[in-house]
């Protein structure tokens, strides 16, 4: 197995979660998954091993995700906030997250607390790896959600 293949098998469900938390569309996340490995591949002599190759993969695809909504906003169809599928995974430690309160209430956040949240809950990310994806600490990402799961089960439980 080459070493790219072997990249892929460690960090495609990573790089698809990432992506899924920013698109809510398994179609498109797979798709931009797909061409973030095209990328790396590609430009696999720019990586200079600042941070790790999971950080790096997800630099690649939120760069293709902003050059995504660029094409987009130039045709005038921006994705409908109403069409956010269920996230694919649960965080026992907050209600139910397939609960269509509790995924109204996410999306209501403000990022960066609602990409911390998605990526914590969909991506089921550690805290290091949000921290580096988003350019902060972990103590950040993780105070960023404990903030917004509280705000969540607050909202949610006062409706």
């Amino acid at each position: 197995m080459d070493a790219m293949e072997q990249i892929y098998l460690e960090h495609a469900k990573t790089v698809y979660g990432f992506l899924l938390s920013r698109t809510h569309d398994p179609d498109l996340a797979e798709e931009l998954t797909q061409e973030t490995f095209f990328q790396a591949v590609r430009g696999i002599d720019k990586f200079q091993g600042n941070s790790s190759i999971s950080t790096w993969l997800c630099a690649i695809a939120k760069n293709l995700w902003r050059e995504h909504l660029r094409k987009q906003a130039k045709e005038n169809t921006i994705l409908n906030a109403e069409d956010v599928p269920p996230p694919i995974m649960e965080d026992g430690s907050t209600p139910k997250w397939d609960d269509l309160e509790v995924l109204k209430a996410v999306h209501r956040l403000n990022d960066p607390m609602r990409e911390v949240m998605y990526l914590r809950l969909s991506s089921n990310l550690t805290f290091g790896q949000i921290g580096e994806i988003l350019g902060k600490s972990e103590n950040w990402a993780r105070v960023t959600y404990y903030r917004g799961k509280e705000k969540i089960v607050e909202e949610v439980n006062h409706e």
